[in-house]
């Protein structure tokens, strides 16, 4: 079977359904995407790239659908000259709404395509409008319903699609749910798992917390609102007060991968520093990490703080899970999919620095109270989202869509 993966940013979702598929040598894998960097055994990179970037005087509301065109174009334009030697898929799998998609009926009208859809974007009632200190303009609302647009395209050329998530697949149009089976990305459980006594120690960063007993983590692609970071950095103040032995260990870039910028060119790590007074000796700014060094942070993590607006769901959050992790958790309706309050962690106000730090504090007064908590996570884990659970079911299901027998 040749398999076509599309995605801007390599692997990205498709590391292990990709190399799975490549281990079987009646099976020919190309993942087409513009990222340099990276390799996976037995998968063969096609890099392309846009002619231009969109033009600055392109509509505000047409910037980003712009840049989609464009790098649909650039695909179309490499995968020609591949096509032209011969090569035609018998499956296309892509990231949706990115504009990789987009043309792939048009290059391969026979081909089947696969689409992993993560978001459909709403103006109201999910991420967009949730913090009623940002509310949003006329400006906003329009702009965000032309986001849709290539979201809209793929999900209407498309044979199948996937979400991880029941939450985020309830957010597509009802007219197009029957396209859409839901299965997560997978977690890796034999990789990430609890061990106990663990410490953290990165040599690298000289940070040894080897002595430490009370370790919260929190981790996150950028430092913004979206993902709760000032309401969790507010919350900090409070629980080293509380708690004098206790260590903070923040995972992730200082940018802003969803939402809004601060308008004084500030960054949200920054304006936090500077807001909350906090002692710096027991608050560790990690960066992004090494998959085994971030492993070893969940797995020495006395208790894990997650936020998130009703947006996607992150692999954090189930990672820290599969790690033993007590995790906190905002009450919002991603997470409530997966963490029932009081059975394998806690809920809490995600606006609400004091709710999150009592909570947190807590659990730091009360351990042995979670160790069922802590079982129960992982069990949740190992039997809804493991790896070796979903990734036959993704495999399943593309060749059952490679095969003719799903029909859009």
């Amino acid at each position: 079977m040749k398999v076509l993966f599309l995605h801007t940013n390599f692997p990205a979702q498709f590391p292990h359904l990709s190399m799975a598929l490549a281990r079987d040598p009646r099976n020919q894998v190309i993942f087409a995407t513009t990222r340099e960097e990276g390799n996976l055994p037995g998968v063969h990179k096609l890099l392309f790239k846009k002619h231009r970037e969109p033009r600055p005087e392109t509509h505000n509301y047409l910037h980003s659908l712009e840049n989609v065109v464009l790098q649909g174009q650039g695909l179309y334009r490499s995968l020609a000259k591949l096509k032209a030697k011969g090569f035609v898929p018998d499956i296309i799998y892509g990231h949706a709404g990115w504009g990789l998609p987009t043309f792939m009926k048009d290059l391969y009208p026979n081909t089947p395509l696969m689409c992993l859809f993560e978001w459909f974007y709403h103006a109201h009632g999910t991420d967009a409008d949730f913090d009623p200190a940002t509310p949003l303009t006329p400006d906003d609302e329009c702009r965000i319903r032309i986001k849709n647009v290539p979201i809209l395209i793929d999900l209407y050329s498309c044979d199948c699609g996937i979400s991880p998530t029941y939450f985020q697949q309830s957010q597509f149009p009802p007219e197009f749910r029957r396209k859409i089976s839901v299965i997560h990305d997978g977690i890796d459980t034999d990789t990430i798992h609890p061990l106990p006594g663990a410490k953290l120690v990165i040599p690298e960063m000289n940070l040894d917390l080897s002595g430490v007993e009370e370790v919260v983590t929190y981790v996150a692609r950028g430092m913004e609102p979206y993902r709760g970071f000032p309401q969790f950095m507010e919350s900090v103040g409070h629980i080293l007060t509380a708690r004098p032995a206790c260590h903070v260990v923040i995972v992730g870039a200082d940018r802003v991968a969803y939402g809004r910028q601060l308008p004084d060119g500030k960054t949200y790590k920054q304006a936090m520093l500077e807001t909350v007074p906090l002692d710096m000796s027991r608050v560790h700014f990690t960066g992004l990490l090494p998959r085994n060094r971030y492993i070893q942070v969940l797995q020495a993590s006395t208790v894990h703080v997650y936020l998130t607006r009703p947006f996607v769901l992150s692999w954090s959050m189930l990672e820290a899970m599969a790690a033993g992790c007590l995790v906190v958790g905002s009450d919002t309706a991603p997470v409530r999919e997966v963490i029932e309050d009081g059975f394998n962690g806690r809920l809490v106000d995600f606006f609400s620095a004091q709710k999150i730090a009592d909570c947190v504090i807590d659990v730091l007064e009360n351990p042995r109270a979670t160790t069922a908590m802590r079982v129960r996570a992982r069990e949740a884990i190992q039997e809804r989202y493991a790896l070796r659970k979903m990734l036959p079911l993704q495999i399943a299901l593309l060749e059952k869509v490679a095969s003719g027998r799903v029909k859009p």
